[in-house]
């Protein structure tokens, strides 16, 4: 399957970018030592396969997930080899005394680049995974960022998302309250992040529930008005490695739009992937139809579609990287833009929303809407809509 023609393009986004930089990214990434967090996810796998094939002096993995760092080692082991460095993969949670006791005992690293995240809009439909997203996105992103302070890293990236720019979702607002986290920690520790476009077929993802509809002999269902940019899996991992590599303190690499991405729905993806695949997609009038005719249509060569316009909390139209408040530089990279951040002071606000957040752990009882009313005197211009209805409600 070619993932650049589903998406609209014929070539590797940073492929101008990459070669020019090449010397200098393989040069760091020889001589010094990487620790990743969150390493065995889509965006993880993709950075670390960056990181081993330029052969550093130390590549150690940490993620939540047993079985995708054994996935991830097979598929580094079959694409790259060995390395003469020391590559291991930890099967840790950042938020455990057990990554505490790991980061205790060694914790020499050169670059620090955190990859883990609770990424999903469906994530804010209830109360207390929507308090796991703020444990996972904003305070073990401060914790490690305060214990690579400690420990003397020279520099820390993490991961940020385009939803981060104008949110109108609890993830995106998440991340963008992350990124005041990273500001207060900026004064102590280089650090840079990313804000960048959806990545194709990543896990989860309705790109890679498409392969999975596939594998199940199931209709295909998508929104024909929401619209996203679209990286492949190894652009992810090429601007993570770009911005933490490359980045100055408190940089935010973005995809830049004059050259080469383009807007593009998911209903026209799933036409274009349902045709790589030999089938014609047949338009159905509702899910029990795009069910029932599972039966019959693929063996005419044909598979059955729902699109729909989306009626979902946390929906964002259309995706954009920064406001119109923010310092942008679209000279220094061909295909890469910069947001450069002068330090801007939030303590008070940081502050209020750690002790609103511990208060309501304490109690061990909160609503959404008290978590909503607090991301929304954090962040002013948080236009959250509450519609009712989540993605876990549809097909």
């Amino acid at each position: 399957m070619n993932i650049l023609s589903l998406i609209g393009r014929k070539h590797l986004l940073f492929e101008k970018d990459i070669e020019q930089n090449e010397n200098t990214l393989s040069e760091k990434v020889t001589s010094s030592s990487f620790l990743v967090l969150g390493g065995a996810g889509s965006i993880g796998q993709a950075v670390v396969k960056e990181i081993f094939k330029r052969k550093p002096q130390k590549l150690h993995v940490v993620d939540i997930s047993e079985n995708n760092l054994v996935e991830l080692v097979r598929d580094v082991r079959s694409s790259f080899g060995y390395i003469e460095g020391d590559f291991q993969t930890f099967a840790l949670d950042i938020g455990s005394i057990e990554y505490d006791a790991f980061i205790g005992l060694d914790g020499s690293y050169d670059y620090v680049l955190n990859l883990s995240a609770l990424k999903h809009v469906r994530s804010e439909k209830d109360p207390f995974t929507l308090m796991r997203m703020i444990d996972v996105n904003i305070f073990n992103t401060y914790k490690s960022i305060q214990q690579s302070i400690d420990k003397g890293i020279s520099k820390y990236f993490c991961v940020s998302t385009d939803k981060a720019a104008n949110p109108v979702n609890m993830m995106g607002a998440s991340k963008r309250i992350m990124e005041m986290f990273i500001m207060k920690a900026s004064q102590e520790l280089n650090i840079s992040t990313a804000r960048f476009a959806n990545v194709a077929f990543s896990d989860g993802s309705l790109l890679h529930g498409f392969n999975k509809r596939i594998e199940k002999l199931q209709p295909i269902v998508a929104p024909t008005d929401v619209t996203r940019y679209f990286v492949v899996p190894q652009e992810a991992g090429e601007l993570c490695l770009m911005s933490c590599l490359l980045g100055e303190n408190r940089d935010i690499f973005f995809p830049n739009l004059d050259h080469g991405l383009d807007l593009i729905s998911f209903a026209d993806i799933a036409v274009n992937y349902l045709k790589q695949k030999g089938y014609e997609p047949y338009l159905c009038e509702s899910e029990q139809e795009a069910r029932d005719l599972m039966n019959k249509l693929p063996q005419e060569g044909k598979w059955p579609c729902y699109f729909t316009v989306s009626d979902t909390t946390g929906e964002k139209a259309y995706e954009e990287f920064y406001t119109a408040n923010e310092t942008i530089d679209l000279n220094r990279f061909d295909n890469l833009g910069i947001i450069k951040n002068d330090y801007i002071e939030n303590d008070a606000k940081i502050a209020h929303f750690e002790t609103v957040i511990n208060e309501m752990k304490d109690t061990r009882k909160w609503q959404k809407s008290q978590i909503v009313e607090l991301f929304k005197q954090t962040l002013p211009n948080f236009t959250h809509e509450e519609k009712g209805k989540f993605l876990d409600s549809k097909m």
